[in-house]
């Protein structure tokens, strides 16, 4: 049986086991998902164990709740990662990167995991298929990778979605960041 992971380090801020999850943790939780979405034809079914609190995806006070940075990479992938895996190949290094097309294949999802503190480019040479050059993106980043989320609080890490356009044979991926690319094809 194989994990997605979980982080049990720092204080215990909810209580036993109720660690705080940073960015980097975020980073984390993608590039497990990225080995799920790679090994497609070995795994059935993968469970997240805790929603909230403790080691949780969600954290709670009486009275607010916040999306910890993991929660924001699960509901990410969960809501806009494709479904019919694409193989990736060639050096990506230092980026995690995977791939999928929609369903409905109008369009090529690239999830992409860039732990430098550094933005990197991707090259890429998609086959079978010509992009439109549109697309969009949603990034998880935050002011550092120690950034982190507190119910009640403004939350320090986001999912920001963006349109972008001018797509042909690269890809930024912002620093210490999880990026989900939807590029539409013709």
């Amino acid at each position: 049986m194989l994990s997605s992971g979980h982080y049990w380090y720092g204080e215990q801020v909810f209580g036993e086991l109720g660690t705080r999850y940073f960015l980097r943790d975020a980073l984390g939780i993608a590039a497990g998902l990225h080995e799920f979405f790679r090994n497609t034809d070995v795994f059935q079914m993968a469970n997240y164990a805790q929603t909230v609190n403790v080691i949780g995806a969600i954290k709670t006070t009486k009275t607010a709740a916040a999306f910890e940075t993991t929660g924001l990479a699960l509901k990410l992938y969960r809501q806009r990662f494709g479904t019919i895996p694409v193989v990736v190949s060639g050096d990506t290094g230092p980026l995690d990167v995977v791939a999928a097309w929609t369903e409905d294949r109008k369009a090529i999802t690239v999830g992409v995991v860039n732990p430098t503190r550094e933005a990197q480019e991707l090259p890429f040479n998609l086959q079978g298929a010509k992009l439109t050059g549109k697309g969009r993106v949603w990034s998880i980043s935050g002011p550092d990778e120690m950034a982190y989320n507190h119910p009640g609080e403004a939350p320090k890490v986001t999912v920001v979605e963006q349109e972008i356009s001018g797509v042909e044979r690269s890809i930024k991926a912002q620093p210490v960041s999880v990026m989900l690319f939807r590029l539409e094809v013709e």
